[in-house]
C-alpha cells in the first residue's frame, strides 16, 4: 500500500475530522461556484479530498493516471477508472472511504463516465475539459487541517533526515548523478517520492540557479536541493557542504541570504499578500547590498499540495492564511537558504529541521529565525 505510515501518524478521530472539514469546505465551494459536482483528475487534489489516502499516480511524471474522482453537491462520491485498475483501487486506495466505483474499458475516457452520472448539470473540473467549468481547489487546500499537519511534520522530518545523512556522507570525487541516487534511495526507502532533484557542485552552483544534475564531479562545494512528496503533500529543502575553509565572500552571502529569509519568515503573517512578501524580500536584498537580486529567481511562496501553491510576485494578490505552509528560497550568487515551514497561530515552525548541521540565527523584530548554513568538512 502506498501510504502505510498513515495509521501510525494520524488517529482515526483526527482522520475523520479532516474528512468532515473537507466536506464542509466542498459544500461551501459548490454553493459559491454554483456547481452540482466537480471532477478531480489531478493527483494532488484527489489526495487532498481523500485525506491523503489515495495516490492516483502510476506514471510518476504525470499528474493524472489511474483514477479520477467525481464529487457531487448532494454528497455522492465516485472513483472512475479502467476495469484493470478496479481491484487494486478497491483494495489499496479507496477501501473504507465510501466511494462508488465506476469502471470502464481502458480505452474509454473518464470524462464520458462522469457525464453519464451527472447529466447536463453544472460540473467543474480541475483540468480544462470540454463541457466542464474550470475550477481551482487551491483556496480550499490553503489552510491545513490537524491531520495534514501531522503528516506534513512526518514528511518534513524524514526528508530532512535523509538530506542531512546524504550531505554528511559526501566526499570529493562523487558525481552529481551519484548524489541524486543517494537522495532518491533514502527517500524511496521511506515510501517518499522525490519530485525535484537539483544536485550541483562547485562552479555550476555559482553559475546556475536551477542546476539540474549533469554528472560533474564534486571538488569542494556541493549542493543538495530537492522536493519530496507523500500523501499529496510537498516538501522543499536545500543544504550545502564545503570541503576546506569556506571563502569569506561566500560565507557573507549565506549570512545575507539568511537575513532575507528572516524577512520573509517574519512577513509570513495572516493577511499579508504575495505582493507584501515580494516587497519584503526586495527591501531585504537592498539592505544587504544586493539590490535587484530578487529579479534573478523566484523567492518561493506558499506550499502544500504543490511544490509552490503560489509565488510571491510584485502584484500578487494571494493572501496568507493560518495553518498554511511556506517554502522560501532566497539566494545570492551561490549562497541559498530553503526550508519548508508552517505558520500556525502566529508562530513559524520549521518542518525540515537539521539540528545536526550548521545553522545561522537571525533576529528580526524581536524574533530569532534559523536558516541552514554550510557544512564545512
Amino acid at each position: 500500500m502506498p501510504f502505510t505510515q498513515e495509521e501510525q501518524i494520524v488517529s482515526e478521530a483526527l482522520a475523520q475530522a479532516e474528512l468532515e472539514e473537507k466536506q464542509a469546505r466542498l459544500a461551501k465551494f459548490f454553493d459559491e461556484q454554483q456547481l452540482k459536482a466537480v471532477l478531480l483528475r489531478q493527483s494532488h487534489n484527489i489526495a487532498w479530498a481523500t485525506g491523503g489516502k489515495v495516490d492516483a499516480r502510476v506514471l510518476i511524471p504525470s499528474d493524472t493516471w489511474a483514477t479520477s474522482v467525481l464529487l457531487t453537491k448532494d454528497g455522492r462520491k465516485f472513483y472512475l477508472a479502467p476495469k484493470n485498475e478496479g481491484p487494486r483501487l478497491a483494495a489499496e486506495e479507496f477501501a473504507g472511504l465510501g466511494y462508488e466505483p465506476v469502471l470502464s474499458p481502458w480505452y474509454d475516457d473518464c470524462v464520458a463516465a462522469a457525464q453519464r452520472i451527472v447529466g447536463s448539470v453544472e460540473v467543474g473540473a480541475d483540468i480544462p475539459t470540454a463541457g466542464f467549468l474550470p475550477v481551482s481547489l487551491k483556496p480550499l487546500r490553503a489552510g491545513l487541517t490537524e491531520a495534514e499537519i501531522a503528516r506534513y511534520r512526518w514528511l518534513g522530518r524524514k526528508t530532512a533526515d535523509v538530506t542531512a545523512a546524504v550531505l554528511q556522507e559526501l566526499e570529493p570525487g562523487i558525481t552529481e548523478y551519484e548524489m541524486e541516487a543517494l537522495v532518491s534511495d533514502g527517500l524511496l526507502c521511506e515510501g517518499i517520492l522525490p519530485s525535484v532533484l537539483l544536485m550541483a557542485v562547485d562552479g555550476r552552483i555559482m553559475k546556475f540557479k536551477h542546476a539540474v544534475a549533469r554528472g560533474a564531479t564534486l571538488e569542494r562545494y556541493g549542493m543538495l536541493n530537492l522536493c519530496s512528496r507523500k500523501w499529496g503533500l510537498a516538501i522543499s529543502i536545500t543544504r550545502f557542504v564545503h570541503f576546506g575553509e569556506l571563502p569569506s565572500e561566500l560565507a557573507e552571502r549565506f549570512d545575507s541570504a539568511a537575513r532575507v529569509n528572516a524577512a520573509l519568515l517574519d512577513g509570513s503573517r495572516v493577511g499579508a499578500t504575495s505582493a507584501d512578501l515580494f516587497k519584503a524580500a526586495q527591501e531585504a536584498y537592498a539592505a544587504e547590498g544586493y539590490p535587484g537580486e530578487e529579479e534573478f529567481h523566484h523567492q518561493g511562496g506558499a506550499t502544500g499540495y504543490g511544490e509552490r501553491e503560489w509565488l510571491a510576485t510584485p502584484e500578487g494578490a494571494e493572501v496568507v492564511e493560518n495553518a498554511q505552509a511556506f517554502a522560501w528560497n532566497p539566494s545570492i550568487r551561490g549562497g541559498k537558504v530553503e526550508d519548508t515551514v508552517l505558520l500556525k497561530d502566529g508562530a513559524i515552525e520549521t518542518l525540515t529541521p537539521t539540528p545536526e548541521l550548521p545553522m545561522v540565527e537571525t533576529e528580526r523584530n524581536g524574533t530569532i529565525y534559523q536558516s541552514a548554513g554550510v557544512l564545512v568538512k
